[in-house]
C-alpha cells in the first residue's frame, strides 16, 4: 500500500477488524467535519476520509481494494469504459464500487455500506458573562429525530426485517443504458428500501415503516467555566438517531457570551472601571471595588495615579481551568461639576498655590448648588 492508501487515509492496520475501522472514521469524521474544522483542507480531507470508509467498511470491495491494489482500484472506480474491436460493445460492470460511482458521480447512493449513522446537530446558546467565568448548568430543548417507540427503530411491528426483494439486499439497482459506444451499467439507490437492502417483515402503522419519529427531548448542558463566544461543545449521541443498529449523531451547541453592564472580558481577564475624585487621584486612597462575583474587595490607589491607569487585581479574573485571570481596573478621575462653598474656597485656594486665577464663568458657576437655589428665590421676590 502507498503513502495515501485508505487504510493509511484512516489511520488503521491493513488486518484492521470491522469495530477498528468503524472507531476510527467517527473520529476522524468528528474532527475534520466542515461545520466544526476550520482548518485549511479540513474539507477535502473529510470527502478522502469517507472514500475510504466506503471502501473498506463493505467486506466485498475491501476484498477487491486488498487485491488490486491502490492504484489499479482508484483507476478502475473513476468509471466505465468501452473498449475497441468488440461487435458487440464492452460493458463494464464495476459493482463492488457503486459507493465510489455515486460519491463522485451523484446519483443519490449510499456514501457508505451498511446502516448510516445519525446526522449531528447543531444549536447556539446565549449565556451570561457570570456564567462563562464560573461555569454552569441549563437545561435545553432539542428538536431532533429518534427511534421509533413502537418499533424500537426497526420499522417493523415485529421488529424484524427481511432482504429487500428489488436489490436483493445490495441496496442498489442496476440501469442499463446503450450508446455508440456500447452497453452501460449504472448504480442507484433502491427506492423500495432507501439503500438499506433490508425492508420490515411487517410495517410499522406508529412510523409508517422509517423507524423514525420527530420528539423534543430536554438536555442539560454542563457549560464548563472560562468557555468563550465561538466555542462549541459536543455532546455525544444526542444528534439525530441512525438507520436501525447505527449509532446517533452528535449535538454541538455553540457558545455566545452576552455583554455585561460593569466588566468586558479580555482574553481570560476582566476588566471594570473606578470612579475617583480629583483630590484621591493627588493623594491616593482605598476604594471599594466589585468582583464578578458580586464580592467587594479594596483597591489601594497610588498617589498621583493618572486617568485611565490599569490597576490589577490579581485572580479575580474567569476562572478557566485551574489558572484564574486577573482584573483590570481602570481608574477614571471624575471632576464635580457643582461645589459647595467650602470646596470652591479649597479648589481657588489651591489654584492661588499654583500661580493661577479662576475664570469669571468658573468662579461663577462655583457657587454651589444651594446658593443657586438662593439666588433664585431672591429673583423671584423682586
Amino acid at each position: 500500500m502507498g503513502p495515501d492508501s485508505y487504510y493509511d487515509i484512516l489511520g488503521v492496520p491493513r488486518n484492521a477488524d470491522d469495530k477498528e475501522i468503524r472507531k476510527a472514521y467517527r473520529n476522524l469524521a468528528r474532527k475534520y467535519h466542515p461545520d466544526v474544522c476550520k482548518e485549511p483542507g479540513a474539507e477535502e480531507r473529510f470527502k478522502k476520509i469517507n472514500e475510504a470508509y466506503s471502501v473498506l467498511s463493505d467486506p466485498q470491495t475491501r476484498a477487491q481494494y486488498d487485491n488490486m491494489g491502490h492504484e489499479a482500484y482508484s483507476s478502475a472506480s473513476r468509471g466505465s469504459y468501452s473498449g475497441g474491436g468488440y461487435s458487440g460493445g464492452f460493458s463494464a460492470d464495476f459493482s463492488g464500487f457503486g459507493d465510489i460511482f455515486e460519491t463522485f458521480f451523484g446519483g443519490g447512493g449510499r456514501q457508505r455500506a451498511g446502516p448510516r449513522p445519525g446526522a449531528d446537530l447543531l444549536m447556539k446558546m446565549r449565556i451570561t458573562l457570570e456564567e462563562a467565568a464560573f461555569g454552569a448548568e441549563k437545561e435545553v430543548g432539542v428538536d431532533h429525530v429518534e427511534p421509533c417507540p413502537e418499533c424500537d427503530g426497526s420499522g417493523s411491528e415485529t421488529k424484524k426485517t427481511t432482504t429487500c426483494p428489488t436489490c436483493g439486499g445490495s441496496g442498489q439497482v442496476r440501469q442499463m443504458s446503450q450508446s455508440i459506444f456500447g452497453n452501460f451499467v449504472r448504480m442507484s439507490t433502491c427506492t423500495a428500501c432507501g439503500g438499506r437492502g433490508r425492508v420490515p417483515e411487517s410495517r410499522c402503522k406508529a412510523c409508517g415503516g422509517t423507524g423514525h419519529r420527530r420528539a423534543r427531548q430536554t438536555v442539560k448542558v454542563k457549560i464548563p467555566p472560562g468557555v468563550d463566544t465561538g466555542m462549541r461543545l459536543r455532546m455525544e449521541g444526542y444528534g439525530d438517531a441512525g438507520e436501525y443498529g447505527a449509532p446517533s449523531g452528535d449535538l454541538y451547541i455553540e457558545i455566545s457570551v452576552a455583554p455585561h453592564r460593569s466588566f468586558t472580558r479580555r482574553g481570560d481577564d476582566l476588566e471594570t472601571t473606578v470612579d475617583i475624585s480629583p483630590a484621591q487621584a493627588a493623594l491616593g486612597a482605598e476604594v471599594e471595588v466589585q468582583t464578578i462575583d458580586g464580592r467587594t474587595v479594596v483597591l489601594d490607589i497610588p498617589a498621583g495615579v493618572q486617568h485611565n491607569t490599569g490597576l490589577k487585581i490579581r485572580g479575580e479574573g474567569v476562572r478557566w481551568q485551574t489558572k484564574p485571570g486577573d482584573m483590570l481596573v481602570r481608574v477614571h478621575i471624575v471632576v464635580p461639576e457643582r461645589l459647595t462653598e467650602e470646596e470652591r474656597e479649597l479648589y481657588e485656594r489651591l489654584l492661588e498655590i499654583e500661580g493661577r486665577k479662576p475664570s469669571a464663568k468658573g468662579a461663577k458657576k462655583g457657587k454651589g448648588f444651594f446658593q443657586d437655589v438662593v439666588d433664585k428665590m431672591k429673583e423671584s421676590v423682586k
